[in-house]
């Protein structure tokens, strides 16, 4: 068991070493969307890659979702089965859209499991990013 500030450590150096171990530069926040991003996620039980659509207004936020969702057999073709969640509640109470895929039963406090989540994160932030980049045109055409 780890104290909250060995803890804190813990996952400094799992984001550390996943930036030596993987040295590229991914979109994330550069989809020249605002409140559009790809994000990167892991706790003590699962890891998860995600496309988050977070734009206050919802009928832009819908917009972009059924964008997205139209392009759900090729993003499944891609990274397999991905969960959507059109009105998706983050722990703040904030309401967003995602589409998101996870790797349970890894634990970024476990360095057994460090190596299953690079790989995952590289896997499935590597299609989700292609997939944006061969549909960017008709993503942004909102």
């Amino acid at each position: 068991m780890f104290s909250k500030q060995e803890a804190q450590q813990v996952r400094k150096e799992f984001w550390i070493a996943f930036g030596k171990s993987f040295p590229r530069k991914w979109i994330l926040y550069d989809t020249q969307i605002k409140d559009l991003s790809f994000k990167f996620y892991a706790d003590n039980k699962k890891a998860e890659v995600s496309i988050d659509i977070e734009m206050k207004d919802e009928l832009f936020r819908n917009a972009y979702y059924e964008k997205l969702w139209s392009l759900e057999a090729v993003l499944e073709e891609k990274l397999g089965t991905i969960n959507k969640d059109e009105h998706y509640q983050l722990e703040n109470g904030k309401i967003i859209s995602r589409f998101w895929v996870s790797l349970p039963d890894v634990s970024i406090l476990n360095k057994n499991t460090w190596s299953s989540i690079f790989q995952f994160f590289v896997e499935k932030m590597s299609a989700f990013e292609e997939v944006y980049l061969d549909f960017e045109d008709f993503v942004k055409d909102v």
